[in-house]
């Protein structure tokens, strides 16, 4: 994966979908489900401290007895924030050494000045043999473009599906101009975000096709939540058709994001959706944050700022 080191599976397994923020998988559901991937050859798993499940990662690392190449990422500013995100999730998955860490949602290389502090603070934890790479997940063309500048970040986690579903500042050529220089000055890049947050889910062999075939892709991430969901994804991955039955089970579960009844319409949530999908609406005797479902990627991100839990993906 560029000049970290690391060598990772083609395939990464996201696993925002197997956490609360979605599936609410119990932990132990949450940890088979990744040691069947490993064992298959899925060496690669994503999280972040926002998904709020190292539990089921630390489960999974104890059944497998080894440790994959696992990224995490945190929404930090300051040394002493990435110092408490570092220590989290060390402490949280058992590992004396996070294999990559990642700043979470840059926007440009104005944000990514801003969060100077906390890349110092990652950089000497690296030299220090606690993380073994750094890098920095976006939803920008922009801040895809500055990493490639800014010294010791080693990789790049973008958004990137054939649509160009989520891309918050230009087209989707522009992102696999600015993926591809940053391959090109040595940096692991690794795409997010393949099937639109769901939206491409109809058309999903197409849409893993085409991250498969770009040369600069080291690896992309897929949420996985299912058996169903692993054996398509390692199914397109390797050229074979998905099985009727799986793919059957796959067709009839339709994704949106659902806001419960209980709604305050406190606007929490809008703060945490990096697509502007959310809004509220005072129109009725009971105000409520409600979603433009044109607009909406199902991150996921949103449940995690909503004080009353009532944002789910299901």
């Amino acid at each position: 994966m560029g000049k970290t080191g690391l060598d990772v599976s083609r395939l990464c397994f996201g696993t925002l979908t197997m956490g609360p923020l979605q599936a609410g998988l119990p932990p132990e559901e949450g940890a088979d489900l990744l040691e069947e991937a490993f064992h298959r050859g899925v060496n690669f798993w994503d999280t972040a401290e926002l998904y709020c499940n190292y539990e089921h990662l630390r489960l999974a690392l104890k059944k497998i007895g080894r440790t994959p190449v696992l990224a995490t990422k945190a929404y930090v500013f300051s040394a002493e924030g990435a110092r408490e995100s570092l220590e989290k999730a060390r402490r949280e998955l058992e590992l004396d050494v996070v294999p990559l860490f990642l700043l979470h949602e840059q926007e440009s290389a104005l944000t990514l000045q801003g969060h100077r502090p906390a890349l110092e603070y990652l950089l000497e934890a690296k030299q220090k043999g606690l993380v073994e790479a750094v890098g920095i997940s976006s939803h920008t063309v922009a801040a895809v473009k500055a990493a490639v500048d800014f010294d010791g970040i080693d990789v790049v986690h973008p958004i990137l599906n054939f649509r160009g579903i989520g891309i918050k500042d230009g087209s989707l050529q522009e992102m696999l101009s600015a993926a591809e220089e940053a391959f090109r000055r040595g940096l692991g890049v690794y795409a997010m975000k393949v099937l639109g947050g769901g939206h491409l889910i109809p058309r999903a062999e197409e849409a893993v096709a085409f991250v498969r075939a770009l040369p600069f892709l080291h690896a992309y991430a897929v949420g996985i939540a299912s058996r169903e969901e692993l054996e398509a994804n390692l199914c397109y991955l390797e050229g074979r058709g998905v099985p009727p039955e799986t793919a059957e089970k796959l067709r009839r579960t339709a994704r949106r994001l659902h806001v419960g009844d209980w709604c305050s319409a406190c606007g929490s949530c809008l703060e945490g959706c990096p697509q502007g999908a959310l809004y509220l609406d005072k129109s009725g005797p009971e105000p409520r944050a409600r979603v433009r479902e044109e607009d909406c990627i199902l991150c996921g991100y949103c449940g995690a700022y909503c004080p009353e839990f009532c944002l789910k993906i299901y």
